[in-house]
């Protein structure tokens, strides 16, 4: 297999300017940011179950029952935990439907914008959720679970519209290892959650959730006024402009057809090439495009798991192996590492393959091990940390994989002629998707861990596995089908 022109000579490194290297670092950080708060939520969940329990105001003799009982949201532990599962769906629910508009709204407004009031907006949010509630010691089911609606809604203007910033300034030559690194800003920003939490969890759970809404919030003022959209902003050619001088090699990973000669002529959304200003396409054509329905199926199972990790992992290192709730969450950042690793070699291959679907079946079977591994770790938190990494490497990196360069891939296959007013709309639609199988899936996990316990929580992450293999075993057959024809046809011309 001939090794791919962007990776010889620094061919990659040569086609980036300083304003690539500030656009990757400002979209990274800035949805690292979003995700550091989320993570801070599922870092302090048995803090808050103890303070939302009796327990928390009923540990000396000179306090009454009546000194909680004006407080207290649950009479027992459990049912507080099966709360927090149920937040944690209500975020993804009200995500999911967020970022099919989020989607479509970053397609038609600045994106810079919708960035940039989603994380300040979010940020004042979670203050009000886990900082100003605790001051007041006011605790409302009905207020939670209305302000985690609103959190979820103002959270998914991120995704969508930081991919579609780094789809207009990356093209597809070494798109799945750019893509593959920076996909990592969710690990990133998990680890920083976790350590910031941590680091001030001592003084209780309200100020792990002051200073991430206010790092976020900062961010999100930073993004308003130093991140470009589009190289066009500032006389840049765009990445299009840059393709058209690519050879048949670099063709899009993800195409409508296993050649040109085969694409019907009736089902290009722009039918004449000589077309300039592309308008966005509708969320119909976009659900319509090949591999979109079949990637946000695969991606409701995956990000189902590797969103149970992200939720539960610390709640389960220290409800399954008792150890202390700060030592739970920085062990979990293994699982993190883990991801951020496996997401870029990933890519990379994938880039060097010249497709991605067998690199996501490979790994992804590979993964159902890991699941029964970690399933039967030890009492020892260096097995439990090598384990966890290895299923972070086999379950976040497809999942990162699927959510940044595959995404790319199909906001910018030939159907649309590499439309940049798909790109945001198509993210939505692949991240929506997962999203809503992530909602569910925290749900069942409580359901599940109260009532089986948790070795039948992992019986269901393997069963979710396997269903993304299956969703995107079409897509594999397709992509060996289209390289036998490439070579009988180089064979035949040779």
């Amino acid at each position: 297999m001939a090794w791919p022109n962007i990776f010889q000579r620094g061919a990659l490194l040569s086609q980036f300017s300083h304003h690539h290297v500030v656009v990757f670092l400002l979209t990274f950080f800035s949805y690292s940011l979003l995700h550091a708060s989320r993570k801070t939520f599922s870092n302090v969940k048995v803090s808050i179950s103890k303070q939302w329990t009796p327990s928390a105001f009923n540990k000396s003799i000179e306090l009454p029952v009546e000194i909680w009982s004006s407080n207290h949201l649950f009479p027992s532990a459990e049912e507080a935990t099966l709360f927090l599962g149920t937040l944690d769906t209500i975020f993804l629910f009200s995500y999911a439907v967020g970022l099919f508009i989020s989607g479509i709204v970053g397609d038609r407004l600045n994106l810079r914008w919708v960035l940039s009031f989603g994380m300040c907006s979010s940020a004042l949010v979670v203050f009000v959720f886990g900082t100003l509630t605790e001051w007041l010691h006011f605790y409302n089911k009905g207020l939670y679970c209305s302000l985690w609606i609103v959190n979820g809604l103002l959270q998914s203007s991120g995704w969508p519209c930081v991919v579609a910033v780094m789809g207009n300034w990356f093209g597809k030559a070494g798109r799945g290892v750019v893509f593959g690194l920076w996909s990592a800003c969710a690990s990133v920003g998990n680890i920083l959650g976790a350590c910031l939490a941590s680091s001030v969890l001592q003084y209780g759970y309200e100020y792990a959730f002051l200073v991430t809404a206010a790092v976020q919030f900062a961010g999100g003022i930073i993004i308003f006024f130093g991140l470009l959209v589009s190289p066009e902003e500032i006389g840049l050619p765009g990445i299009e402009a840059e393709e058209n001088f690519e050879d048949d090699s670099h063709r899009p990973l993800i195409s409508g057809a296993e050649n040109e000669d085969d694409a019907e002529p009736n089902y290009s959304i722009q039918e004449d090439k000589t077309i300039t200003q592309v308008k966005a396409i509708s969320f119909y054509q976009a659900c319509c495009l090949p591999g979109v329905i079949a990637y946000s199926l695969a991606y409701a199972c995956l990000k189902l798991v590797n969103y149970s990790f992200f939720f539960w992992l610390p709640f389960y290192l220290s409800n399954n192996f008792g150890w202390k709730e700060a030592e739970a969450d920085k062990l979990s950042i293994w699982y993190d590492v883990g991801g951020i690793i496996g997401g870029t070699l990933q890519g990379f291959i994938s880039d060097v393959l010249q497709k991605r679907a067998p690199v996501l079946a490979l790994s992804l079977l590979l993964a159902v091990g890991s699941l029964v591994g970690y399933s039967r770790s030890p009492n020892d938190k260096s097995i439990n940390a090598l384990l966890m990494a290895v299923t972070g490497f086999f379950i976040g990196g497809p999942s990162n994989m699927i959510s940044s360069a595959i995404s790319a891939d199909l906001g910018r296959q030939e159907l649309i002629q590499g439309s940049t007013e798909a790109l945001a709309t198509v993210t939505g639609i692949v991240d929506g998707t997962g999203s809503i199988g992530a909602a569910v899936g925290q749900y069942l996990v409580s359901l599940i861990q109260d009532n089986l316990g948790w070795m039948w929580v992992f019986y269901f992450f393997i069963l979710m596995t396997s269903c993304t293999i299956l969703f995107i075993s079409p897509l594999i057959v397709r992509e060996i089908c289209y390289l036998m024809q490439r070579r009988e046809a180089r064979i035949l011309s040779g």
